[in-house]
């Protein structure tokens, strides 16, 4: 099967978690506004904090 390319807009609790999911058989961008989720996300760390 041919990977798709998609786009998630936002990386809060929905549009990351569709990210990752998507990511197991599709090449995923996702894309936010906020800089620093940005920046985390590259580092590999994850923005969303659950207390």
């Amino acid at each position: 099967m041919e990977k798709k390319h998609i786009v998630v807009a936002g990386t809060g609790y929905v549009g990351l978690s569709l990210s990752v999911l998507l990511s197991q058989d599709n090449k995923v961008t996702a894309v936010d506004i906020i800089e620093e989720k940005v920046k985390m996300l590259n580092g590999r760390k994850s923005p969303i904090r659950d207390e």
